[in-house]
């Protein structure tokens, strides 16, 4: 049974498909539904999704009348650049993709993000369409609007807020993707359980999720269901939406401390939960044992959360997101209840040193 979540936004409503068997059932029809046939589509890819599922797509959009071209793009994160970018406008322009066309963006959050920012700025702005094929990005990174690119000052710096028409969540093509990325995608759960829904967190502190569980679905749809409140209340993530950030501020000076090299973003950011939980705990914030906890829920998921706080103040001083002196940390108060802590660098550097070392 499919389910339907409305994401409702000040000038625009879009719909959030979620179901087992609603890429091959139900992305072709629901796009007909509101694009016409004789409007062009490009479909979005990387490698590895389009030689699984890029065909099928094509087919079945072109069976219900669309004229179609695929832009495929190399995996990996480092290929979300301007350089990029630039190469999709040349893709479009020599399809002649024009103001009435459709973006699909067919992968995981890379290709969530450079499509929707190439939809942004196409034309000054087209359509487009998410089909989600990864955990992380079926529960955060597709809905929202947040498109991007990485430029070499840092992740993310350069975008804009550009909502998809529709996103088609099939939880089934979650059976090709890489253990590692399925571990990348329960952080993200465990984050929304954490920071907004400690009703969430105890059910998964419950019962381990795999990609094969019934109970998936559930998990899923209740993430999409607590992001689509969130959005719907802070679209340009100027309050509340900043709550879904929780382990981000760490988790980025983990990344910067190793060079971007040692973990992957989903490690990370997982480890920046834990840190986070640890900091609260010490600045008297958050309710003793509450990192204790989330750690044991984390290393269900394969994440050894023992990552040392030293060296991670410079890195923290020197995010380039960072705007002045005040650091907005997100920070837990008890299991599902998260609070944004206005703090000054020279508070975060001697609490971080107070902080008991691992």
């Amino acid at each position: 049974m499919m389910k339907t979540i409305p994401i409702h936004l000040k000038d625009q409503t879009y719909e959030v498909i979620v179901g087992e068997g609603a890429f091959r059932e139900e992305a072709a029809s629901r796009i007909r539904e509101f694009a016409c046939p004789k409007e062009k589509i490009a479909i979005v890819s990387d490698e590895n999704v389009w030689s699984l599922y890029g065909l099928d797509l094509l087919f079945a959009l072109e069976a219900v009348g669309f004229d179609c071209f695929k832009a495929v793009v190399i995996p990996g994160e480092e290929t979300k650049t301007l350089q990029t970018l630039e190469w999709i406008f040349d893709k479009f322009t020599r399809e002649r993709l024009g103001r009435d066309g459709l973006v699909v963006a067919l992968g995981g959050g890379m290709v969530g993000d450079v499509s929707g920012f190439a939809a942004a700025c196409w034309m000054r702005g087209v359509r487009y369409v998410q089909i989600p094929t990864t955990l992380l990005s079926m529960v955060d990174s597709s809905i929202g609007g947040k498109t991007t690119v990485d430029i070499p000052a840092g992740k993310n710096l350069v975008g804009a807020f550009h909502h998809p028409s529709l996103v088609i969540v099939d939880p089934g093509l979650l059976s090709t993707l890489p253990e590692q990325e399925f571990s990348a995608g329960m952080a993200e759960v465990i984050k929304y359980g954490a920071a907004l829904s400690k009703v969430m967190f105890n059910s998964i502190e419950g019962e381990k999720c795999e990609p094969s569980s019934p109970a998936l679905i559930d998990v899923i749809t209740d993430c999409i269901r607590i992001k689509a409140k969130i959005v719907a209340g802070d679209e340009q993530d100027r309050g509340k939406r900043a709550l879904l950030n929780f382990g981000y501020t760490f988790g980025r000076a983990i990344e910067a401390k190793y060079g971007y090299s040692r973990y992957s973003h989903g490690k990370a950011h997982a480890l920046g939960m834990s840190l986070a939980a640890r900091y609260g705990e010490s600045a008297g914030i958050t309710i003793p044992g509450t990192a204790e906890r989330l750690d044991s829920l984390l290393e269900t998921y394969g994440f050894d959360c023992h990552e040392s706080s030293d060296g991670l103040y410079e890195c923290i001083k020197n995010d380039k997101q960072l705007a002045g002196d005040i650091v907005r940390l997100i920070l837990l108060k008890e299991i599902g209840k998260a609070e944004v802590v206005e703090t000054e660098l020279p508070e975060i550097e001697e609490q971080l040193a107070e902080m008991t070392p691992l």
